[in-house]
């Protein structure tokens, strides 16, 4: 008996670590380049959302690897839910809470502006989400799939604003702006400057419009297939919190 209570303590002890990942032997963490929040560095991938993201894994002790895939294959991938697959950096709604799991939340935007040309009268900083909606002549730029986050999604839903989808990424839905086949289209602050730097057109040309009725930006978690079990994310969940990894740049 006492062999026997023995050999139960030792193997209770040694379910630790990555020994308790009920199925997933490794995550798949998904993610795209998208400076601020996510880039690649030669060690690794680093970032406003990525660098909390390999925190919270490391201090968990969950075993991952990075994997760099398009934005619309991370939903189908987690939508699938064929294997053991995370995405960095992605809001919550209810729509995806149907199929997805998330973790805390591991960074917040500013609140959101509406990039536009500077010579586009129609839209200036100090008007509501409301009023800008409401002109049926302005076109607005949305990526295919994408949230906005739960206000500027119910606001379009509200008002039903001439809108254009694209499956293309930022940088060329800048360039769109730029040859004013849109007239605007949200993007999260932090990531403004950096995006007409990199697209090599003049920040003159276009300007960010501040709406006074916009809440504060949203919030951005770890969302994952339901083949990642409850805890795993649980124990990612205690290294956020541990960790105090919701630290918005101000």
């Amino acid at each position: 008996m006492k062999r026997i209570a023995l050999f139960l303590i030792v193997s209770i002890l040694s379910f630790s670590g990555h020994e308790i990942m009920a199925g997933c032997d490794s995550i798949n963490l998904h993610f795209h380049e998208r400076i601020p929040y996510v880039h690649e560095i030669e060690n690794g991938v680093e970032g406003f959302t990525a660098t909390p993201a390999t925190a919270a894994f490391q201090k968990a002790d969950i075993p991952f690897q990075w994997k760099k895939t398009p934005s619309k294959r991370q939903m189908l991938i987690i939508k699938n839910n064929k294997g053991c697959d995370c995405a960095v950096g992605w809001f919550k709604n209810p729509e995806r809470e149907k199929f997805a799991k998330y973790t805390l939340p591991i960074y917040q935007d500013r609140p959101q502006i509406a990039l536009t040309r500077a010579d586009n009268e129609k839209l200036r900083s100090g008007m509501t989400v409301d009023s800008l909606f409401s002109d049926p002549n302005l076109i607005l730029g949305v990526k295919n799939g994408y949230s906005y986050g739960i206000y500027l999604d119910m606001k379009i839903v509200q008002h039903k604003p001439a809108v254009e989808k694209t499956t293309c990424e930022n940088i060329n839905m800048l360039k769109l702006i730029h040859v004013r086949r849109w007239d605007y289209f949200f993007i999260a602050p932090e990531e403004a400057d950096w995006l007409i730097e990199s697209s090599g057109l003049s920040k003159k040309d276009f300007k960010y419009i501040e709406f006074k009725d916009i809440p504060e930006g949203e919030k951005r978690y770890i969302m994952c297939s339901q083949k990642v079990g409850d805890e795993i994310i649980e124990r990612l969940n205690k290294a956020i919190t541990e960790e105090d990894f919701l630290k918005s740049k101000k």
